[in-house]
């Protein structure tokens, strides 16, 4: 017990401001969280497989603390103590040591501690904590001290309501990693994600300045109406397009979130959509297609 609270004195926790979108005032927060990290280290010790004769590993880097203990993980995955809203594990590795940290309040047997750590970090509006297992023979845990996507934080700090299993979609859409496609709806539908796959973004809560209205709109686009007028009146004007000619009218105009295939591959379906609805019809080859207004359009 006295260890591990000297391990958290030895950290560098430095005070973080944070500028909330409806204050002139920042808000000021620790780093590190106490509980969070005392809760990191106490599992460490608590779960630890001492036949392996190793050490229990803290390294603080710049912006973020690792934890890291020998052994698996010894009941279910770390993601069902979360998801589940907490889970009571059926058996221990160190079944006395655990009880008498338990004892001590040094760790929670109920299977809350590892939820209790991200919904702090939730609340704090700082990146979730992550779980590596490795070789399956260790268990490695990173606790974020920094900020890494303003959207995300302003967002957390706006929406105190948000279910923390939606955080954890945005904690991985702001860390570039995938969510599924349910969860890719729900968070849309709710205003909370932009963009399109694989490059969702956080939703900035609101959008203050003439400068961020512009980015807002090149980054999220128009709707699909907007493009195919602009090919419309191109081939009312010159009556026919190429496939150059319509690239050249519209990949500048798509949202600045896709890649150039993407993009490439959004003016095709355009093409194909308008040709199966008859508004336009291709009088060239395939190959080399030409675009022309159909006898069935309007």
């Amino acid at each position: 017990m006295l260890t591990t609270s000297e391990v958290f004195r030895r950290i560098g926790n430095t005070q973080l401001k944070i500028q909330p979108d409806d204050s002139l005032l920042p808000i000021e927060v620790s780093k590190y969280d106490r509980t969070v990290v005392l809760e990191a280290l106490h599992n460490c010790v608590a779960h630890q497989d001492y036949a392996r004769d190793a050490r229990i590993i803290v390294t603080e880097l710049e912006d973020r603390l690792v934890f890291e203990n020998e052994g698996s993980f010894f009941e279910e995955r770390p993601d069902v103590y979360v998801t589940d809203g907490g889970r009571t594990p059926r058996r221990y590795r160190n079944p006395y040591l655990t009880q008498a940290m338990a004892e001590l309040n040094m760790i929670d047997t109920m299977g809350f501690g590892i939820l209790r750590m991200f919904e702090r970090q939730a609340k704090r509006s700082f990146p979730l904590p992550d779980y590596d297992l490795g070789d399956g023979m260790s268990v490695k845990l990173t606790v974020y001290g920094n900020l890494l996507d303003e959207s995300y934080t302003k967002l957390l700090l706006k929406e105190t309501d948000i279910p923390l299993s939606d955080v954890l979609a945005l904690d991985r859409v702001q860390k570039a990693r995938p969510i599924d496609d349910a969860t890719t709806r729900r968070l849309r539908k709710n205003g909370l994600i932009e963009g399109r796959k694989p490059h969702l973004r956080v939703a900035a809560p609101g959008v203050r300045h003439a400068q961020d209205r512009a980015t807002y709109i090149l980054t999220k686009g128009q709707d699909d109406q907007f493009y195919e007028k602009l090919i419309l009146d191109f081939i009312s004007k010159w009556k026919s397009a190429t496939r150059k000619n319509v690239d050249d009218l519209l990949i500048s105009k798509l949202s600045d979130s896709l890649d150039d295939q993407q993009k490439a591959n959004k003016v095709g379906n355009l093409l194909t959509s308008m040709r199966r609805r008859g508004l336009i019809e291709n009088t060239g080859s395939r190959k080399s297609p030409k675009w022309q207004s159909s006898n069935r359009a309007g």
